[in-house]
């Protein structure tokens, strides 16, 4: 094999020329044999199954399970991947497990219907309802409902809803549930992207420790309930010039 490994660079016309005991083709199949050796000793596994997970990933995986009790294994798996971690969600699973971590859906980012439901008493909704009468005019109705019992409350109809007339009706929404003592309970808002909401009516909020949510550009699903409500409300009515004054929403109103 030594004499193969020297003779091997040397040209087939320089080897043919060569007195030699074997011939040229023989010490370029025990070069030949002498690679596949050496390949097949360095591919060898050593130990049976995959390497370990690296000592680093794995305290890595552990800490952004425990820093972020909602990520799944498939978030921290993702995150991982971001920072250039090479590493299979399968093996973010079997070290979440192997740890006792629950690796599976429940540790997930909660879905947004079942935070409405677990949250449903701190919840109220808001949307803007249009309307036209029979004489033509173009009339806004603002209305917000409270998720647990469903009550819906009319703040008011007007043709221009302004800035500061959609303030007030704020005010006096905050005024009539502290009246009723819910006001403590409120402290989530549901609305729109709607320009008509005034910038200002969400500090009146803050400052009620009411925060407000803002839903998604064209994802009504995020105010379902208000929706439903103004979809039942469009459908008692006659048609879309039905008499605001003959079939009141305030009838709608439980």
């Amino acid at each position: 094999m030594f004499l193969s490994m020297l003779l091997v660079p040397l040209a087939r016309g320089v080897l043919r020329r060569l007195r030699l005991v074997v011939s040229p083709d023989t010490v370029l199949r025990w070069h030949r044999d002498l690679v596949k050796h050496r390949h097949a000793r360095v591919s060898v596994n050593r130990g049976p199954g995959r390497p370990r997970t690296l000592a680093s990933v794995r305290r890595l995986v552990l800490r952004l399970a425990a820093e972020n009790p909602s990520w799944g294994y498939r978030r921290i798996h993702g995150e991982l991947a971001l920072l250039g971690v090479k590493v299979a969600a399968s093996t973010v699973w079997e070290i979440l497990k192997t740890d006792g971590v629950d690796p599976a859906r429940q540790r997930a980012t909660v879905r947004w219907a079942d935070f409405l439901r677990s949250q449903a008493e701190a919840i109220l909704a808001m949307d803007f309802v249009e309307a036209v009468t029979l004489a033509g005019q173009r009339q806004y109705i603002l209305a917000a409902v409270h998720h647990a019992g469903r009550r819906v409350r009319i703040l008011g109809t007007t043709a221009h809803p302004t800035h500061a007339w959609v303030t007030q009706a704020v005010r006096n929404l905050l005024m009539d549930l502290a009246d009723a003592g819910h006001v403590a309970k409120v402290r989530f808002l549901i609305r729109d992207r709607d320009a008509k909401y005034p910038a200002l009516i969400d500090e009146i909020l803050r400052d009620a420790k009411i925060a407000t949510v803002r839903t998604g550009v064209r994802m009504p699903r995020m105010n379902a309930i208000m929706e439903r409500w103004v979809k039942t409300l469009r459908g008692r009515t006659a048609g879309p010039h039905a008499d605001l004054e003959r079939d009141s929403p305030q009838a709608c109103a439980s």
